[in-house]
Order: structure tokens, then C-alpha cells, then sequence
């Protein structure tokens, strides 16, 4: 698993950030027994600790815990902590959506974006990219749950849109990520996991190219996720409780 046990702060630590420890270790166990349910090493899934809407006090708990693959939403917000914790060596990944007027802060930002998934935010990215003189890791955002509330190109458009993302000299395409679809039906999630995977593997083929990375799963889904072969899950809830609007100390009364 993508992470370093043994990394907590040595001496007094407030009673949040022992919570957050809590967390983690419970998050790490659901982990590793949903890999033993179908047979997955856990040393093939990686973490990436969702802070929106927490504070760079909880990034730097983040980091002492291990977790060293940060998400943010919003690339302003991600910005403004990244300048705040700006010793500490982090790999900060973009997993909202990604604005025209917002491309430049976005890949001088974002170590990778996960949330790509039109071809005018691939041709800014790569123009900006270029101007950075820098090679951005990103992936592609695929609507598989058809949820009209989602982010995400369909389908149908992934395969241009990944033609697109190849010929971009300054990008480099690590992969498929999807959001499971907000419904009352208990199989949603991971008929949009299985075909997440079953599209890599299409356009793959057809592509002739490795798309290594499923960014699939998050607190609530992350073991349909990782049956269905995601090997990236984004968790902030089971982390850090749930978000109250930019409170940086987590919730301790929300279930794992």
C-alpha cells in the first residue's frame, strides 16, 4: 500500500490528529481486507488523502501519518496549501473539475490532475505544461455511471478525447479515473467500476498504449472499487470527518 506506517509525530499530539491516526488505521484495514476478499495485493492500491476544505494544519498531519499523496477539489485552495507546507514533500493531485480561466494555476499546482475530460482543458494544460517546461502526469475523467451530476466525458467521447491527450506533447495519460453515481441503487457504483476498467482495457488495445492507473473509490465505495481493479482510491471523510465548510479540525462523531 502506498503509504509509510511508523511516521507519527513523536511527543504530545492533539486528541484530532490522534483521531485522524485512528482513521487512518481503520481506512488501511478495510483496505487490506478487501484486497484479500478478491485476491489483490495491497501494495497495488494508493491512497490519496482528500483535504478540502481542511486546513494546512491537517495536510501536515497527513504527512507525520504517512500520506503523502494529497487531493484537492479546488486548485486555488490547493495552492494557497501548498505555499503553506511548502517543505514538506508531498505529491499534490488535482480531482475537481479543471476551469479554462484556471489551467495555468492547475498545472503549475497539481503534480497530476485526475479530472480531465474535455479537449480544451487538454490543449490549455499542455500549452501550460510546455510553458512550465515540465511533462504533467494526468488522467482522464470518465462519466461509466452516467450521473448527470457528474464531471466526466461519456463514453462514447473517451476515445477522442484520449487521442487528443497522446498527441499533447507536455501530458502524460497515467490512466482512467471515474465518480460512482449518487443513487439509492446498491450496484451502481460498481457497474460504473467495471466499466471504468473494461473501457481502459478497450482503449488500451485500440490505442496501443498502457493506462495503467483506475482511480475509482472513495469513502463510502472503496471496496467495490478495488474488486473491480481500481488501483488509486480517493478518501477524505474516512480520514478527516466529514467537511464543514473549511473547519480545519476534522468531525470526530462520523462513522468510519
Amino acid at each position: 500500500m502506498a503509504y509509510e506506517e511508523g511516521r507519527e509525530h513523536e511527543g504530545a499530539t492533539p486528541g484530532w490528529e490522534r483521531e485522524i491516526a485512528r482513521r487512518r488505521d481503520a481506512l488501511f484495514e478495510r483496505i487490506r481486507a478487501a484486497c484479500a476478499a478478491c485476491g489483490r495485493d495491497v501494495s497495488e492500491i494508493r491512497v490519496v488523502a482528500v483535504t478540502k476544505a481542511h486546513g494546512s494544519e491537517v495536510v501536515r498531519a497527513a504527512a507525520r501519518l504517512g500520506l503523502f499523496r494529497i487531493g484537492e477539489n479546488r486548485v486555488q485552495e490547493a495552492s494557497v496549501k501548498r505555499n503553506e507546507v511548502g517543505e514538506l514533500n508531498l505529491y499534490w493531485e488535482g480531482i475537481g473539475p479543471v476551469q479554462s480561466n484556471k489551467a495555468s494555476l492547475a498545472a503549475a499546482t497539481f503534480d497530476r490532475i485526475q479530472s480531465v475530460d474535455r479537449i480544451k482543458i487538454v490543449q490549455r494544460l499542455d500549452r501550460h505544461a510546455c510553458e512550465l517546461a515540465k511533462r504533467l502526469p494526468i488522467l482522464l475523467q470518465v462519466n461509466t455511471g452516467d450521473d448527470p451530476n457528474k464531471h466526466g466525458v461519456a463514453e462514447c467521447e473517451a476515445e477522442a478525447l484520449l487521442e487528443s491527450a497522446l498527441s499533447a506533447s507536455s501530458l502524460r495519460v497515467e490512466g482512467l479515473m471515474t465518480i460512482a453515481p449518487l443513487t439509492d441503487d446498491s450496484q451502481a457504483a460498481a457497474r460504473a467500476f467495471a466499466a471504468l476498467r473494461a473501457l481502459r482495457d478497450r482503449l488500451a488495445d485500440r490505442c496501443g498504449v498502457q493506462l495503467g492507473e483506475l482511480s475509482m473509490g472513495m469513502s463510502g465505495d472503496l471496496e467495490d472499487a478495488i474488486r473491480e481493479g481500481s488501483t488509486c482510491v480517493r478518501v477524505g471523510s474516512a480520514l478527516f470527518g466529514e467537511r464543514q465548510g473549511g473547519i480545519s479540525r476534522p468531525a470526530s462523531n462520523v462513522p468510519l
